[in-house]
C-alpha cells in the first residue's frame, strides 16, 4: 500500500514579478516497508519537497495522499491531528522546546498523543549515546545532542510515516550511521514509510531508492555521483 503519494504536485513564489518554481510538477509515491533517499544541491529543491509532503506547507498545484487518504486540501486542523498522528518529524533545526529538558520533551509527546503507543525511549537513549542527558535543557547541549534528542522524539511516538531532512548534518561518521541504520530497522521491521533528505552519499547504501533532485525536478536514480549531491 502507498503510505505517500503526491500527484502532480508543484509549488511556485512570487518574487516581484518574476514567478519562482522551487516544485515542477512531480508525480511520487513511497510504499510501506520502504526507505527513501533524496539528494541534491543546496537549494534544489529538497527542503520544500519534505515539507509538502508532510503538510508544513501546501502545494501551488496536485494533490497529496497519505495512506491513500487526500491529506494537502485538508484544513490546517485537521492536517495537524494527522501530522501528529502518523509523521514523525526530523528536521535540520533540532526544534526542541527550550525550557524543558529531554525527558520533558518526550512527556510533551505523551500529552499531544496519549491514546498511541510509544516505542522504548529508553532503549533509543542508549542506542544513541544520550542516557546521561535526560535531565538537561536544549542548551546545555551541542549541536549534535540536541539533533539526536529530535530525532528520538521524532520516533517515540511510532508514526507510521517519518520524514527526515538532513538528520545527520550535525554528527559524526560512526553517529551518523547509527542513526540511518535506526531509521532503517524501524522501517522494515515496523512497515513505515521513510523519506530523508540528506547531503550524504555514503548513507544512500541502507535505503531501497534513491532520487536526486535538481532545480525543482526529481529524478530515480540507480547510481549516484559525488557532484549530484
Amino acid at each position: 500500500m502507498k503510505a505517500i503519494e503526491l500527484k502532480n504536485v508543484t509549488k511556485y513564489f512570487k518574487d516581484g514579478d518574476e514567478t519562482i518554481e522551487a516544485l515542477k510538477p512531480t508525480d511520487f509515491s513511497v510504499e510501506k516497508g520502504e526507505f527513501v533517499a533524496i539528494i541534491g544541491p543546496s537549494g534544489s529543491g529538497k527542503s520544500t519537497f519534505l515539507t509538502i509532503t508532510g503538510g508544513l506547507q501546501s502545494p501551488s498545484e496536485g494533490e497529496v495522499l497519505i495512506n491513500g487518504q487526500p491529506f494537502s486540501d485538508k484544513k490546517e486542523k485537521e492536517r495537524a491531528k494527522l501530522r501528529f498522528d502518523e509523521i514523525g518529524f526530523i528536521l535540520q533545526a533540532s526544534n526542541l522546546v527550550p525550557f524543558l529538558t529531554v525527558k520533558q520533551q518526550m512527556k510533551l509527546v505523551d500529552k499531544v498523543t496519549r491514546a498511541k503507543s510509544k516505542i522504548d525511549v529508553e532503549q533509543l537513549f542508549e542506542q544513541l549515546g544520550v542516557a546521561k542527558l535526560k535531565n538537561k535543557y536544549p542548551e546545555e547541549l551541542s549541536g549534535g545532542e540536541r539533533q539526536r534528542i529530535a530525532i528520538i522524539r521524532a520516533l517515540y511516538n511510532d508514526p507510521t510515516i517519518i520524514l527526515a531532512d538532513e538528520p545527520t548534518a550535525s554528527l559524526d561518521t560512526e553517529k551518523s550511521y547509527e542513526v540511518v541504520k535506526i531509521l532503517a530497522k524501524e522501517t522494515k521491521e515496523k512497515n513505515k514509510a521513510t523519506i530523508m533528505v540528506t547531503h550524504d552519499i555514503r548513507l544512500v547504501d541502507f535505503c531501497d531508492k534513491v532520487y536526486v533532485m535538481k532545480d525543482g525536478v526529481l529524478t530515480q536514480k540507480d547510481h549516484v555521483k559525488a557532484e549530484e549531491v
